[in-house]
């Protein structure tokens, strides 16, 4: 069969069924478009995701979590725990424990309602410290941000979002000075964060508090929900995700890391895991758009 023989075959064909043959055009182009968008989404859809958690977070910031990583659906539970005390944050300090340590933070959180005069807003609580800042580019447009003075001395003062000051003080006065109410205590205001807009951490609608005064006076507890570390240097970051494992299983008597009672994670592993996930949903997307591509092919 020549090739003549072949497309004389083909143009007969398409001209004794135009609008069958028109269709299946039509479902190819759509199923090559499809293909084309979907892959090109994806792509724009993880630099997105990845840019927000690189400008949020620093390179070299790691997260302890308490509880460890659930191995399947009946292991969803051990993610739930109060493992992280303050002996694990004063072993965590220690140079001889981390000689790569640059920061180290603990971290409480939780949603409780903030008061000022007539208006309430339900907000998200951080008991963090003076690392903030740093840690979570953060920058404080009005006023000032905690001290280690403020951590140390459990002071009642607050650093708000913008969307705190939009909600809560709705006249416009001067927010710096202003008391508001967490749990029938007085918080004074000591600084407004810049906008932040929408990011993995809204801290936009964010009350900063010093943590230990969160833990004592709003939380009621004597544990973290995290512990924050920053290394000195990028290149340091995975020998100290080792180091912290050693130090934290020493501190808790674990000698089968099986047992591990809580988890590390970089920032390298949340934008591994992040690349994956979306790697996988738009693999799956475009075989869902070659398929049709495929069966349209086939009925022409």
């Amino acid at each position: 069969m020549t090739l003549k023989y072949t497309l004389k075959t083909a143009v007969i064909g398409l001209k004794t069924h135009k609008s069958r043959s028109a269709l299946t055009i039509l479902g190819i182009v759509i199923g090559i478009t499809a293909i084309i968008l979907v892959m090109s989404l994806g792509e724009g859809m993880q630099n997105l995701i990845l840019g927000q958690i690189q400008g949020q977070v620093g390179s070299r910031v790691i997260e302890i979590k308490p509880g460890r990583e659930p191995k399947g659906p009946t292991d969803f539970l051990s993610m739930f725990s109060d493992s992280l005390k303050q002996k694990d944050v004063d072993a965590l300090s220690r140079k001889s424990n981390l000689p790569y340590l640059s920061r180290i933070m603990p971290l409480v959180f939780g949603s409780e309602s903030a008061a000022y005069a007539s208006e309430t807003y339900q907000a998200t609580l951080y008991g963090m410290t003076d690392a903030t800042t740093e840690m979570y580019n953060l920058n404080v447009g009005e006023g000032r941000f905690l001290t280690e003075d403020d951590v140390k001395s459990y002071a009642d003062v607050a650093v708000i979002g913008q969307k705190i000051k939009d909600e809560l003080f709705v006249n416009n006065e001067d927010v710096i000075g202003q008391k508001i109410k967490i749990k029938g205590k007085n918080f004074r205001v000591i600084g407004i964060l810049e906008k932040k807009g929408t990011s993995i951490i809204s801290f936009d609608e964010a009350v900063i508090t010093p943590y230990t005064t969160a833990q004592q006076y709003i939380l009621g507890t004597k544990y973290f929900n995290h512990i924050i570390v920053e290394t000195d240097a990028d290149e340091h970051v995975q020998q100290t995700v080792e180091d912290i494992k050693s130090t934290l299983r020493n501190s808790h008597n674990i000698t089968d890391p099986e047992k591990d009672d809580f988890s590390v994670s970089s920032q390298a592993d949340a934008l591994e895991m992040v690349g994956t996930v979306i790697n996988i949903i738009t693999l799956f997307l475009t075989a869902v758009a070659a398929i049709s591509l495929l069966v349209g092919g086939v009925e022409l």
